[in-house]
């Protein structure tokens, strides 16, 4: 496989787990050609297990870029009387704002990074909880407690913001699968 079947291959993937860290597109396009150069410079053709190493090195990349972000807008906070211009914001730039994100990702967006990128490896990779650990390089407990912390955030979340999660009872053999879906489209 060369470099143009890699970025064929798990593009979409690394896109897809980079949006949901940064919740920006453009975002998120960036963070994808910053881990692809990564992976074209690095040796990537010896790696056993490609694919956790790329979402690995994804996560990563998400995560300083993350940290950068939160340290910029300290920054900004802390002169903000010196960008201002106009000390209300427009109602029109508002509501753009708001109809334009989508509601799975303003959820996500709630929980802490640590904790969203635990969750979005388990259940939007099918990680196991051992190569999240690997991956993260922390504890496996560490992994289990993010993972279950996110869940209950998760739950909380969604209750406030009106949907009804449904319960082992309430789902019989993954009927009422569609409907929660469809809920969150």
């Amino acid at each position: 496989m060369g470099n143009r079947e890699l970025f064929q291959t798990y593009s979409k993937e690394v896109y897809r787990t980079c949006y949901y860290m940064v919740h920006d597109a453009a975002d998120a396009e960036d963070l994808c050609q910053e881990v692809f150069i990564t992976l074209f410079r690095s040796e990537w053709q010896g790696i056993e297990y490609l694919k956790a190493w790329i979402m690995k090195i994804t996560v990563n990349t998400c995560l300083n870029h993350l940290k950068r972000r939160n340290s910029l807008q300290q920054k900004l906070t802390a002169h903000l009387h010196m960008f201002r211009e106009n000390p209300q914001p427009l109602v029109d730039k508002l509501v753009e704002q708001k109809e334009t994100k989508l509601e799975w990702a303003g959820y996500m967006s709630r929980l802490p990074a640590k904790i969203r990128a635990v969750l979005t490896l388990r259940y939007m990779h099918d990680f196991s909880l051992e190569e999240i650990r690997k991956m993260l390089d922390i504890p496996l407990g560490t992994v289990k407690s993010r993972q279950h912390k996110g869940l209950r955030m998760m739950k909380r979340i969604l209750e406030e913001a009106g949907v009804q999660p449904i319960t082992k009872e309430d789902d019989e053999y993954g009927q009422n699968r569609s409907t929660v879906k469809a809920s969150l489209k």
